[in-house]
């Protein structure tokens, strides 16, 4: 009896999923798939200008230009020379050559810059009552390289003659040779005079020598 059920409950179910589902014995359908087709769309390049082009051709063909500027004079390096700004030094003198005693030291100035300077009532001599009279004239001494060389020369000498007869200053007013000036300055210095007198004083006078350098007279 149970037996008998159990079949007809399988015949059942067997007939009902063959009425749900006809091609259950065949073979199912192809499934139909999508395709999607890219097209391919060529785009096409606008043509290049013809002026554009030889303008990319001139600029490859233009050999290219040094663009740093020259430079200008403040740019420029100044030379500046080594002894600009150096004083040359004077040499020492010789070894063994030393002042001589009771040398005159005679002060370098220009002509008439401090002559007679700080001296009151200072005549000259044509204006005096009396002249100043010499008492001791030494001749000036020869310098020795003028000497040697055969040359001869002069100094024109200015100096004052103070209330004392003594020479306190000196200049040269010309010479032939520089190198004759000192020796006719030292020795103008060394001169003594019974001075000048104006209105019965002794007085402060300006006076003048011309000094020879003869090498006749040198022998």
């Amino acid at each position: 009896m149970n037996k008998d059920l159990i079949v007809g409950l399988l015949v059942s179910v067997a007939v009902h999923l063959i009425a749900i589902n006809p091609f259950s014995g065949k073979n199912a359908p192809p499934k139909h798939v999508a395709e999607v087709k890219e097209d391919v769309v060529q785009m096409e390049m606008p043509p290049l200008d013809q002026d554009e082009e030889k303008k990319v051709e001139e600029l490859q063909d233009e050999p290219m230009e040094n663009v740093m500027a020259p430079p200008s004079l403040i740019d420029l390096p100044t030379v500046v020379p080594v002894n600009a700004f150096t004083q040359p030094l004077q040499p020492p003198p010789p070894p063994g050559m030393t002042t001589a005693k009771g040398a005159i030291n005679i002060p370098v100035n220009p002509p008439g810059a401090n002559f007679g300077k700080g001296i009151k009532d200072l005549f000259d001599i044509n204006n005096l009552d009396q002249k100043p009279v010499a008492r001791v004239q030494n001749p000036p001494q020869y310098p020795y390289e003028m000497s040697r060389a055969g040359i001869s020369g002069e100094v024109a000498v200015e100096f004052i003659i103070n209330s004392s007869g003594d020479v306190v200053d000196t200049r040269v007013m010309r010479s032939s040779h520089r190198e004759f000036e000192v020796p006719a300055m030292q020795a103008v210095q060394k001169w003594k005079f019974k001075p000048g007198r104006k209105g019965g004083k002794a007085v402060a006078t300006r006076a003048s020598q011309l000094i020879e350098f003869n090498l006749e007279d040198n022998k």
